[in-house]
């Protein structure tokens, strides 16, 4: 290895943990201007996913999560018993129930949303100026790309 590719190695590894730290303290900023809420980590996951997706199946949403139909019965009923989710017949097959998200749970995603882009907006105003707004919007579309990786 050349000097430079040693740098380089170097340089790539501290870039590397400064942007998952820099990150990190950027997601815990954002969590923070919406209210605590009583969601365990595969509850928001399985949110998410119906958010993004539409109704699903359990077995559906097991398979995409990568869990046992059990364990996701288990996290379905805890969001149904706490109204965020609720479930009805399938119209192409009244065996199966397709699972939503309740109006009450989307006004919420809506309203922690815009909670979260008004600080992240007033943020980017009050400590960028337009040059590093710009340089952060090119950034952004390399975290996309390696997001997508």
């Amino acid at each position: 290895m050349t000097d430079s590719s040693v740098t380089s190695a170097h340089d790539s590894a501290a870039l590397a943990a400064a942007l998952r730290i820099s990150l990190g303290k950027l997601s815990r900023r954002l969590r923070e201007q919406t209210h605590a809420n009583d969601f365990t980590s595969a509850q928001k996951s399985v949110l998410l996913r119906l958010d993004r997706d539409g109704p699903a199946t359990v077995s559906a949403l097991a398979r995409a999560e990568s869990v046992r139909p059990q364990s996701m019965r288990i996290t379905v009923a805890g969001l149904e018993a706490m109204q965020a989710v609720s479930g009805q017949p399938d119209p192409c097959d009244g065996r199966q129930t397709l699972i939503t998200l309740t109006p009450a749970l989307r006004k919420h995603l809506t309203e922690s949303r815009a909670a979260k882009d008004d600080w992240l907006l007033r943020a980017l105003h009050e400590q960028l100026s337009p040059q590093e707004q710009d340089e952060l919007a090119a950034a952004v579309a390399l975290l996309e790309r390696l997001a997508d990786f």
